[in-house]
């Protein structure tokens, strides 16, 4: 009985004291301060870096006036009317005739030039690559010539035109074709008009 009555007061003070422990442990934690965690730091923006690169315009190249119905020799200059004056007179037939004989000299130029570029070019590659690059080169030349030399055709009868007095009408119609045209396309044999349907039958046609 004595022994009993110790076992029970020994575990009543093993229980005092861990209820006394938990309740500093709890008096302690309320007591120290709320540490916040530390806030991440919000990503810096990235600086775009824009590289401008110097834009140069370089000039567009010049653009030949062999060998193009549409284009005239350097030193042109247009032609302008005095008040008054009837189409197609004198003074304006030797402007076109001049015209055209300047531009029929500078093809008649490149033509022997050519003739002579592929005289002194002319070999014969032991590599069959390159026989083949000049064969491709020498083809390109001659299918240029080959269109100056029609030209040079169309320039001709043009200037028969203008000395039977017929330069500078419409073949179709008969109206005038007029100045700024022909200063364009000296070989023009149709007004803007009938060449527009000219071109809209031929590609109907084709």
């Amino acid at each position: 009985m004595p022994q009993a009555k110790k076992s029970t007061a020994k575990a009543s003070k093993t229980a005092k004291t861990a209820t006394a422990k938990k309740t500093s442990a709890t008096k302690s934690k309320a007591a120290a301060p709320a540490t916040k965690k530390p806030a991440a730091k919000a990503a810096a923006p990235k600086k775009s870096r824009k590289t401008q690169g110097s834009q140069t315009t370089s000039p567009a190249p010049e653009k030949s006036a062999r060998g193009d119905e549409n284009l005239l020799f350097k030193g042109f200059v247009p032609y302008t009317p005095k008040k008054g004056e009837e189409y197609m007179s004198e003074p304006q037939e030797e402007h076109f005739r001049g015209l055209l004989r300047a531009w029929k000299r500078e093809l008649m130029e490149e033509v022997d030039r050519t003739v002579h570029h592929m005289q002194d070019e002319a070999a014969n590659f032991p590599d069959p690559n390159d026989r083949a690059t000049q064969e491709s080169e020498f083809s390109l030349e001659l299918r240029t010539r080959d269109r100056e030399r029609k030209l040079i055709k169309k320039i001709d009868e043009a200037i028969n035109r203008i000395d039977i007095r017929e330069y500078g009408y419409c073949e179709s119609c008969g109206i005038e074709i007029g100045i700024r045209r022909l200063e364009a396309r000296p070989t023009a044999t149709l007004c803007i008009d009938c060449k527009t349907l000219d071109e809209i039958r031929e590609r109907q046609m084709g």
